[in-house]
């Protein structure tokens, strides 16, 4: 396990946040500028800063050359616009090259913290607001840890106790350690249950004189414990490696060059006596002690080197150093009921244009119904459900809409074929995008034909009478349906259901309200 704020790679990058957070904070500006990310030394960084008055990246600015300071002057460009994550990849992936510049330096080891680091920019940005101060404080308070797997192959040198290799193997061990003395540490205190109690006490280890009776068999069993523990970890060590394992270590003035009885390293020479190995020669530069085994084995075959894809040290192509294009993305789509304000000015109502109101929804609704059924049926059906529902004076309701739906003008408009509540959608020649739902929609011969209920209250004598906004509305479906079926003679018609009455709408009202169109709104791309 390791905690996340740890690996240098997170501080560089958190060093890049806090700076842009706070640019007068030089310590945060130090420790990125001489950090891989920029690639200042020291010796840069001492001669460019000093001697200055006031703050670093005042003097920096006053001091050194633009190109110098162009990677800086691009992050704090981009702090107050980007999410935490963007920020991030920006100055990973970004003309600054951040990924391959921490990994150079640092090795394959600093990979996993940069994803992890990534991949908690992500969480934090679902569920709270996504600012880089808001992102540095959450992280500086919750202390992140991601778990590695240590089994997974590496090509590097790994340092760990004899605890934490267990499970793992590798090609090459070596016990650096192996002649240090257990007994020359003890335990200070030690856990002693006296007789009759149920309940441990602590108690400080007794000197070798002091000790007796029920103590001395405690501090016993403790020293038995402690070297069996001693005794399992030197096999979880020595079995660790695949095909070779070297034991080694150091010795003070005190041992006089005899390695403690008790060491992994005495154990070890013990071993290799038993086994007939030679004694090791005196000297530093002597060869050291080898068992190869009983039986040599068969030599490994020597695997034949695979050709590099790419000869070491080359360089990338230059397209993949470039910042990607941003994508380009679609026009935001355009509801025909929001080609502007509906700016229709109705008087007051009075009673008789509330009972036409009501009226009208009732008749919209008969039109929804009726066109389903046969010629015959519809006046019962409409009788049905309007008694169903308690409306009053439902002849009043019924014979207006039969007379619209039977007139043989528009009675093909209500034929059980015709499209109803159909969806469209079409990107119009100027790039403007129309998407709606169509109340009534018939589709012939070289003709479509469409027709939009309308429930208010005020009805239009004529083409002419017909609100500016409902030809507008009306004018964004014909557009739209032009592009759908081209070649088609596109026809459109209000039905004010208050009336009723079927208003027809002329080519050129519909070409005079399509010119006032605006032009695409898009959508707003990354990045602002």
């Amino acid at each position: 396990r390791l905690r996340l704020s740890a690996p240098l790679a997170v501080q560089d990058l958190l060093a890049a946040v806090r700076f842009v957070l706070q640019p007068e904070d030089d310590l945060s500006l130090a420790s990125l500028l001489v950090s891989p990310l920029i690639g200042w030394t020291q010796e840069e960084l001492l001669a460019r800063a000093a001697p200055r008055k006031g703050a670093l990246w005042p003097h920096l600015r006053r001091t050194c050359a633009p190109d110098l300071l162009a990677p800086i002057e691009t992050l704090l460009a981009r702090a107050d616009f980007d999410t935490p994550y963007r920020f991030l990849e920006m100055i990973l992936s970004g003309p600054i090259d951040g990924r391959r510049r921490l990994l150079a330096r640092l090795g394959e080891e600093a990979r996993d913290p940069i994803e992890e680091l990534l991949n908690a920019a992500l969480d934090f940005e679902t569920n709270a607001t996504p600012s880089l101060q808001r992102f540095l404080d959450w992280f500086e308070r919750d202390e992140v840890e991601i778990v590695r797997d240590a089994a997974a192959p590496l090509d590097a040198v790994r340092v760990m106790t004899a605890h934490g290799s267990k499970g793992l193997q590798a090609p090459v061990v070596i016990l650096a350690d192996a002649t240090s003395d257990p007994d020359s540490a003890p335990r200070s205190t030690l856990s002693w249950t006296p007789d009759g109690m149920d309940r441990a006490l602590p108690a400080f280890r007794p000197r070798k004189a002091e000790r007796a009776g029920a103590i001395d068999a405690a501090l016993s069993d403790v020293e038995r414990r402690e070297r069996e523990e001693h005794w399992r970890l030197f096999y979880v060590a020595a079995t660790r490696a695949e095909e070779k394992l070297a034991i080694a270590g150091s010795l003070s003035a005190k041992w006089n060059g005899i390695p403690p009885e008790a060491s992994w390293y005495a154990a070890a020479a013990r071993t290799l006596d038993t086994l007939g190995v030679a004694p090791a020669e005196e000297g530093a530069d002597a060869a050291p002690r080898v068992f190869r085994g009983t039986a040599p084995a068969a030599p490994v075959p020597v695997r034949a080197a695979r050709e590099e894809a790419m000869p070491a040290g080359a360089d990338l192509p230059l397209w993949s150093r470039r910042v990607a294009p941003r994508a380009q993305l679609p026009p935001r789509p355009l509801s025909p009921s929001a080609v502007g304000d509906d700016e229709v000015a109705d008087p007051p109502p009075t009673p008789a244009m509330r009972a036409a109101a009501e009226r009208g929804q009732w008749m919209h609704a008969l039109f929804e119904r009726l066109p389903a059924l046969s010629a015959g049926q519809r006046a019962a059906a409409a009788e049905a459900w309007l008694a169903a529902r308690g409306v009053e004076d439902r002849a009043a309701i019924i014979a207006p809409v039969l007379a619209v739906m039977e007139d043989a003008a528009f009675a093909d408009l209500f034929a059980p074929d015709v499209l109803v509540e159909a969806p469209i959608s079409a990107t119009l020649p100027s790039g403007r995008v129309i998407a709606g739902t169509i109340d009534r929609l018939l589709v012939a011969d070289g003709v479509v034909r469409v027709i939009d209920y309308k429930t208010g209250r005020r009805v239009p004598a004529d083409a002419a009478d017909v609100p500016e906004f409902h030809v507008r509305q009306m004018a964004a479906y014909h557009a739209a349906l032009e592009v759908i079926f081209p070649g088609h003679v596109i026809e459109a018609a209000l039905l004010y259901t208050a009336g009723p009455r079927l208003v027809t709408l002329s080519p050129d009202a519909l070409a005079a309200a399509k010119a006032r169109f605006a032009g695409p709104e898009q959508s707003l791309p990354d990045g602002g």
